[in-house]
């Protein structure tokens, strides 16, 4: 099962997905959009199902896991893709604007998510732990920051931290979760025009496109696959034929003094364990 289907990378998923023989869920919230991939796919020799709908809203997410269900007789692997941009620096973001990308993005994650591990779940008390895949989207605009993109940005943040999470929850069940911070020319980044627009176009030479969609799905075909069973609260950079571990969040530089700090203490302590510890990654887009 793919959302946010429909086009872009979600599409290269499906069709990715198909071509290894896979059944698949195509979803989007444009029914017309999802119809035509699986025509697609289906005029290509393989399997698909359209389940259109909102994947934020709880009842719709449960009725598109059960669509994979009742089509296929199980559900083997869960991409969440599904997702829009409202950029905006944060001085001038609408209350509209943070919600709207927060909802789509993270809490369509949740509610598939939810739906697909309790499906699993119940599963695995059955006595039939399935090898189960669910691969998340973050970006890399939500583990290094991206000016103008705040919502996104925090959106992206908390899916990284819900990958790991649910990884760790949901082990014992027989669920593997992880998560790719992917870099193509979809139309969201296309929208965002200027420089952005000219680095993601396509070359006029015929070299080796590296913002072809296409070039992020064999990394997630992979990690819903059989193979990809030992890996699990992973988040990977992928962009053209470069795949990278991102490694967030480690503990760096450290100081203990055994009781509680005084502050003018804090003075020579923090700026040393500033210099200590690695500088971060620039912030998309920063000067």
């Amino acid at each position: 099962m793919v959302t946010g289907a429909g086009q872009g990378i979600g599409r290269a998923h499906a069709l990715a997905f198909a071509a290894e023989g896979v059944k698949v869920v195509v979803n989007d919230y444009a029914a017309d959009s999802a119809e035509s991939v699986v025509a697609e796919i289906v005029e290509s020799g393989g399997e698909a199902v359209v389940a259109a709908g909102d994947v934020a809203d709880w009842d719709t997410g449960a009725g598109i896991v059960q669509k994979a269900i009742d089509s296929f007789g199980r559900l083997d692997a869960l991409v969440n893709n599904a997702g829009f941009l409202r950029d905006r620096m944060l001085v001038s973001l609408s209350e509209e604007e943070w919600d709207s990308v927060v909802r789509v993005h993270l809490k369509g994650h949740f509610v598939m998510l939810r739906h697909a591990a309790a499906y699993w779940r119940s599963e695995a008390k059955a006595g039939r732990t399935p090898q189960a895949r669910i691969v998340n989207t973050s970006s890399g605009a939500g583990i290094f920051g991206s000016v103008g993109q705040g919502n996104y940005a925090a959106a992206k943040a908390a899916i990284a931290e819900l990958t790991i999470q649910a990884a760790t929850e949901l082990g014992g069940y027989g669920i593997t979760v992880n998560a790719i911070a992917p870099s193509a020319r979809t139309q969201m980044t296309l929208g965002a025009g200027g420089e952005m627009a000219e680095q993601m176009a396509a070359p006029e030479d015929g070299s080796f496109d590296a913002m072809d969609p296409a070039n992020i799905s064999p990394l997630v075909v992979w990690l819903a696959s059989a193979d990809a069973g030992d890996v699990t609260g992973r988040l990977f950079e992928v962009e053209g034929g470069v795949v990278t571990v991102l490694d967030a969040w480690q503990r760096a530089a450290t100081a203990d003094n055994g009781a509680r700090w005084e502050q003018g203490e804090l003075s020579s302590v923090v700026p040393r364990l500033v210099a200590e510890s690695p500088n971060p990654v620039k912030v998309y887009g920063a000067r």
